[in-house]
């Protein structure tokens, strides 16, 4: 059964096209530097947003009607792997992404559940057989059901550990399967809301023992996808254990993980930590921490996780530079966690909304990398340090100076001079690499 019949292969028609099911600056083969579009950009498919969000909001029902949505339980699972590979196809993506409750539903065990999952499982595996489609991640949901009230590795109930264990457990075997590239742990109720009735200590050992049970597990079946932690802040939980990248690294380093984990970084997350999208993105990369991304972007005026595809130039500008300089994202990718806005619920809605993102994404590969290598902003910053190449700068970055030495140095300065960062003029060059790039 064809689900999008109104929709033919969205292809490249170029910036002048009106054709809003047609792509206007995303060309999959165009090289930029030493790879094309689709290697730099690797873009995803969120399966959760796009083939089992409905349209439900805290103040309104699901008002999504797809033409599966008439189904339920198994047969509804089926017919969503079919509208994916169809929309996959269509799309002209390489990756997808999932959670295990988003392509099976849960039975009342957990032995029930793997069963679906299997059945599931099977189905993909055939289509990824003829498909170019391959899963960049998958993860397990445990954030959603009940029991997790408290947590799943964080859980005060041993009970929920060891349930949050065993679906882990099925993921890495659903990763190797299925050849994921990844694998993902997203905490989405790993935190608290007050220390009155918290245990912090215990809460986060527990973690780190469950990380390195993962860790141990993979290696025992010979699965060597990359682990990505996903930071968030705030949602649901005060007090995230995750919060940003900064905070999951010294987690990371602190209980010998580093070696074993990335970062998957999801833009409106950084910004619910009062980040923005390209700090994340540049403190993960400084530290050899920059895994993967959810590509999406925030409402500033909404206070929550508003997951809107990612339209702001600026924005996917800024990310494509501190991934460009990464030297791209290896096994990751630009994995749009992004759902249509409630009032775009017809079908083809959902071809426009990914197209916006990823001509997005292709605007700002080419305008960072024409900013790389026009080292606009790497001449003035090499600039703006000049002073550590040089002199006492320079015995300081040498190691060759202390307190004592530094003093003598300074106590018969003159009058210190400073010059401009010159911000709104870098800004403005920014301006002028956009607008120009095409």
């Amino acid at each position: 059964m064809a689900f999008f019949e109104s929709v033919s292969k969205v292809d490249f028609e170029g910036p002048k096209s009106k054709n809003p099911l047609a792509f206007k600056f995303y060309n999959p083969t165009e090289v930029i530097g030493s790879k094309t579009m689709e290697e730099w950009l690797r873009f995803s498919v969120a399966y959760w947003h796009t083939f089992t969000y409905e349209g439900v909001d805290p103040f309104g029902h699901e008002n999504m009607i797809r033409p599966w949505s008439h189904l339920k339980g198994m047969d509804l699972a089926k017919a969503r792997v079919e509208a994916a590979f169809e929309f996959f196809e269509k799309l002209n993506v390489p990756f997808f992404c999932f959670h295990d409750v988003d392509i099976a539903p849960e039975g009342d065990t957990l032995r029930e559940t793997n069963k679906n999952l299997d059945i599931i499982v099977s189905m993909i595996e055939e289509y990824m057989k003829t498909s170019k489609t391959k899963l960049l991640w998958n993860t397990a949901n445990m954030f959603s059901n009940p029991r997790f009230v408290h947590g799943a590795a964080t859980s005060c109930n041993a009970n929920v550990f060891a349930y949050a264990a065993g679906k882990v457990k099925k993921g890495l075997e659903i990763a190797k399967r299925l050849g994921a590239e990844n694998y993902v742990f997203w905490g989405g109720r790993e935190g608290y809301e007050s220390l009155l009735n918290t245990d912090m200590g215990l809460e986060q050992d527990n973690l780190a023992r469950f990380f390195h049970m993962a860790v141990d597990y993979a290696k025992e079946i010979g699965y060597d996808g990359q682990f990505l932690i996903e930071p968030k802040p705030k949602e649901p939980t005060n007090h995230q254990y995750d919060f940003d990248v900064a905070t999951g690294l010294a987690f990371l380093q602190k209980y010998d993980l580093q070696e074993h984990f990335k970062f998957n970084i999801e833009a409106n997350h950084a910004t619910l930590a009062s980040h923005t999208f390209e700090h994340e993105l540049r403190v993960a990369r400084i530290n050899g921490m920059l895994g993967s991304v959810d590509a999406n972007q925030g409402d500033p005026l909404l206070g929550w996780d508003t997951d809107e595809f990612p339209t702001n130039l600026y924005s996917t500008t800024l990310a494509m530079y501190e991934i460009i300089k990464n030297g791209g994202l290896g096994k990751g990718g630009l994995n749009f966690d992004a759902k249509v806005r409630r009032g775009s619920f017809e079908l083809d809605d959902l071809f426009k909304a990914h197209i916006a993102g990823m001509d997005s994404f292709a605007v700002g590969l080419k305008v960072a990398h024409q900013l790389i290598e026009d080292k606009v902003l790497d001449h003035f910053i090499e600039d703006r340090y000049r002073s550590y190449t040089e002199g006492i700068g320079k015995e300081i970055m040498e190691g060759r100076a202390n307190l004592k030495t530094l003093e003598q140095y300074a106590l018969d300065l003159p009058e210190i001079k400073n010059e401009s960062g010159r911000v709104e003029e870098l800004r403005a060059i920014i301006n002028q690499y956009i607008l120009t790039a095409f």
